[in-house]
């Protein structure tokens, strides 16, 4: 366990992402999904130590909630529910953006609901659009939990800026920015603003969304549902494609050294060596998934790994 910030929270090193779990037919899906996989994903994450879920409205509009609440409602001890604000949608799925304080106490509300639960333990800005409201939904976030509605407050994708404009309202607890050897840039000035100012960090996407787990191939790719958002990005297109698959080919080596560990622990565990970092966000779709990524929690990389990855990416930035 480790200290979130000043939450008061020990949260183990590894969280469980629901973003996939949302299933099909909206803006940002990894295509259909089976519900019942699903739970035994978050079933499987329990028996394995996993204290914490993160999820937000967004994902699926409303079902990856549902999934987490209906399936967390008879576990003991209980998972810590993370959930986010400020994404909403329309009634034929369409994403929206709003951090209008009448929305944000809907959104709060409708997440309680969803998983089933009094007050919720992290409230998140999804993201801080459109900015010219941030003040208004992070004093809105500050009342909700004055109430107890939320216990903390934090920001996910905000710039070193905005946590100061939220900071003046009310502290920013945590912050939850994407990190990972394929999206390494919140290393240089935000991951150290967050640690100079006591702010709990748990990453996201620190496998790259899957191409670092070493079981992507330009086949697997290819095959993908034609939802699945990430057939429209550029890290799974060439050029991008051979460098990100060649890391994950590294990351399975030092793996191996490591008593046969994943390329995806590997992956995870590199996030750690960050002190900045307190936690990571890692999705999950089964029980085999899940059993994948877990034994991070518990892998430390040697300086030799560090360095040979580190060559690795001057080599190939």
């Amino acid at each position: 366990m480790v200290a979130f910030g000043r939450t008061g929270f020990d949260i183990t090193r590894v969280g469980l992402g629901t973003w996939a779990i949302g299933g099909g037919g909206w803006e940002f899906a990894w295509g259909p999904q089976d519900d019942e996989r699903s739970r035994q994903a978050i079933r499987r994450a329990h028996e394995r130590g996993i204290n914490w879920i993160d999820t937000a409205p967004a994902y699926g509009t409303g079902h990856s909630e549902e999934v987490v609440g209906t399936t967390v409602e008879g576990l003991r001890p209980a998972p810590k529910l993370f959930t986010k604000v400020s994404i909403t949608w329309t009634p034929e799925r369409k994403i929206t953006h709003s951090l209008k304080a009448g929305s944000i106490r809907a959104e709060i509300e409708a997440s309680c609901k969803r998983l089933r639960t009094e007050a919720l333990d992290l409230a998140q800005v999804h993201w801080p659009e459109p900015e010219e409201d941030l003040e208004e939904c992070w004093r809105t976030l500050a009342e909700l939990k004055d109430r107890g509605r939320i216990r903390h407050i934090g920001v996910s994708n905000f710039s070193i800026a905005q946590m100061e404009r939220a900071a003046k309202i009310a502290p920013v607890e945590t912050l939850q920015p994407p990190y990972s050897l394929v999206n390494p840039g919140v290393e240089k000035e935000i991951l150290p603003y967050a640690r100079a100012h006591g702010i709990g960090v748990i990453v996201y996407s620190p496998m790259g969304c899957g191409l670092l787990t070493g079981k992507m191939t330009a086949e697997r790719i290819a095959r993908m549902p034609a939802d699945d958002w990430r057939r429209r990005d550029s890290d799974f297109q060439e050029p991008r494609l051979s460098r990100h698959l060649a890391l994950a080919e590294l990351l399975g080596t030092i793996g191996k050294r490591h008593g046969g560990r994943s390329a995806a622990e590997v992956a995870v565990a590199w996030t750690f060596a960050n002190p900045a970092v307190t936690a990571a966000i890692v999705g999950g779709r089964s029980r085999e998934q899940v059993d994948g990524f877990a034994g991070a929690m518990n892998l430390q990389l040697s300086k030799e790994d560090l360095a040979e990855i580190e060559e690795f990416r001057t080599a190939h930035p």
